[in-house]
């Protein structure tokens, strides 16, 4: 009985090493970000009870939308950056912008962008979205080359710090104009060394695209993802989330995030909702 027990021990024992020391042999947790416009309403009320909400649902990273003159979400960006990790949480994206400058506010505008960068590199951040775009952008070709052009100086300046900057859609891009498709012309007009393009999945469709045409004639160019349905994740039955998640390599994504916008619960019960959603869909493989 005593070498029963003794090899029954010993087993325990070796199991435990073994998956330990390899990863690959425990249960891997899925990598979910959520976009914090999102609960922007608890944002305000309590910042800190909100990220310790947003960790406790299993999220691993967040997006802020909530830069104003150098602080996140009035915090200094190291004091944000140090709320997040005390719940398990890392900053890997913001959305901030600042629209095209023309010949007489160019430098003010490059100015601006010095400190915003320097803020996203306090606060840990690898990614900065500009999330639209001003009426320049729609007033023809013209107008929009001059974001293209402001848009690669902009992650020239952005590369220089370590950080990559992107353009988020809404289904505006999607229309035509002068012939082009706006969101085909920026692609071909802005440099893939100096700017991604986080695609958002649920206004491409609204755009009346396919999100897999556009993985086809731009692989690698949609570095993040908006993860988002009519209110929460997966709720409306109407987009093939497996669908697109199959063609997640092509597409060049790295992460993907959480965004909710209408709601059938409270904002924070809705983006757990599309949390939980996520994490249970086996086509969901990061």
């Amino acid at each position: 009985m005593f070498k029963l027990l003794t090899n029954a021990f010993l087993l325990i024992l070796a199991v435990s090493f073994f998956t330990s020391c390899n990863p690959s042999a425990k249960e891997q947790k899925k990598e979910i970000g959520l976009q914090l416009w999102s609960i922007r309403d608890d944002m305000k009320k309590d910042p800190v009870a909100t990220i310790k909400a947003v960790g406790e649902m299993g999220y691993t990273f967040v997006e802020p939308a909530g830069y104003s003159e150098g602080k996140l979400y009035g915090m200094e960006p190291i004091d944000f950056k140090a709320l997040c990790e005390e719940n398990g949480l890392v900053i890997l994206s913001t959305h901030v912008g600042h629209r095209v400058p023309d010949a007489t506010s160019w430098d003010e505008t490059m100015a601006w962008w010095d400190q915003c960068i320097d803020a996203h590199v306090a606060a840990g951040a690898k990614y900065i979205v500009q999330p639209s775009m001003g009426p320049v952008a729609y007033s023809g070709l013209e107008g929009l080359k001059r974001y293209c052009d402001y848009f690669n100086a902009v992650g020239k300046k952005c590369k220089e710090k370590g950080i990559k900057f992107g353009y988020h859609n809404h289904a505006n891009e999607f229309k035509e104009m002068e012939g082009v498709v706006i969101y085909d012309y920026m692609l071909d007009n802005t440099d893939p060394n100096l700017v991604f393009y986080q695609l958002d999945l649920y206004w491409i469709i609204e755009g009346e695209k396919d999100p897999l045409d556009y993985f086809n004639k731009y692989p690698g160019r949609f570095e993040l993802w908006h993860v988002k349905d009519d209110a929460e994740v997966g709720a409306s039955g109407k987009i093939d989330f497996e669908r697109i998640f199959n063609e997640a390599g092509k597409s060049g994504m790295k992460h993907y995030i959480v965004e909710v916008e209408k709601y059938n619960f409270t904002p924070l019960e809705s983006v757990k909702k599309s949390f939980d959603y996520l994490n249970n869909a086996e086509f969901v493989k990061l």
